[in-house]
């Protein structure tokens, strides 16, 4: 497949996907589209394990496209925000984990993008932000939501009612981001977090990030209901069984994913 706004490497399992729209990684109608057509790519693949979302440039995401925002009707607006948000909504409930290795700022939809994947790596001189109240207007893309559940309901309100920017410092010390670290260690960090995901058994891994998405908003009755059927999955699996035959051998279990 060729993106005119990402790039893709493979590799073992793990996909590497670089937003890559200079000069600010803006999205605009043709960056959602191509993200919703490598959603689609990842869904329909089961060899792959992990995502990497990363960026080019010095900011991860500036957020929506303001130049082409001015061109369109309240319709045309209104249309958008539904896009980005059932995009963005579709990333999240990727099966896979998917860890945003933020090379730069994110504002806006830039940050509501990262907040939908499950880790968030920063480079320690990044700035983030929500400057929605300040130009009128509300996080459209899942930010409401999707903070508050991260962050708490006290620092969301902070971030989204002042319209602020906000230090990598201060999103570590509010739980917005996982990691703050050196620009050029940002990458590292996230393959280094991969490969440990990578150690675990893939149906085992999936099912497990179903089990915790899913029971998140749920009681504890329902959430126990929840993870007993992703466990059941678990069950019959070559995996487990491969599990138990290398802890008897002394060894490191080789998945095949089944």
């Amino acid at each position: 497949m060729e993106f005119h706004n990402f790039q893709m490497q493979e590799r073992n399992g793990q996909l590497i996907l670089v937003l890559d729209r200079p000069p600010v990684n803006a999205l605009n109608s043709e960056t959602l589209r191509e993200l919703q057509q490598l959603i689609e790519y990842i869904q329909s693949r089961d060899d792959l394990r992990i995502v990497i979302l990363t960026n080019t440039g010095h900011v991860f995401c500036a957020g929506a496209d303001l130049k082409e925002r001015q061109g369109m009707s309240d319709e045309e607006v209104q249309e958008f925000v539904t896009t980005i948000q059932n995009t963005l909504y579709s990333w999240y409930n990727l099966e896979i984990p998917t860890i945003c290795a933020m090379q730069g700022g994110a504002f806006g939809g830039g940050l509501e993008l990262a907040l939908m994947c499950d880790f968030r790596i920063l480079s320690e001189e990044a700035e983030l932000g929500f400057r929605e109240t300040r130009l009128g207007i509300i996080p459209g893309a899942g930010g409401t939501q999707r903070l508050s559940r991260i962050a708490g309901e006290s620092a969301a309100l902070k971030w989204i009612l002042t319209g602020k920017t906000f230090t990598a410092s201060e999103a570590l010390a509010d739980r917005v981001v996982d990691q703050v670290v050196e620009a050029d260690l940002v990458m590292e960090e996230a393959e280094s977090l991969s490969r440990e995901i990578l150690q675990a058994a893939p149906i085992a891994v999936r099912q497990a990030k179903q089990a915790i998405k899913s029971g998140l908003e749920k009681e504890y009755s329902e959430g126990l209901a929840i993870e007993q059927e992703c466990y059941q999955l678990t069950i019959p699996t070559r995996d487990r069984k491969e599990a138990l035959a290398a802890f008897a051998e002394k060894r490191k279990p080789r998945w095949n994913g089944e």
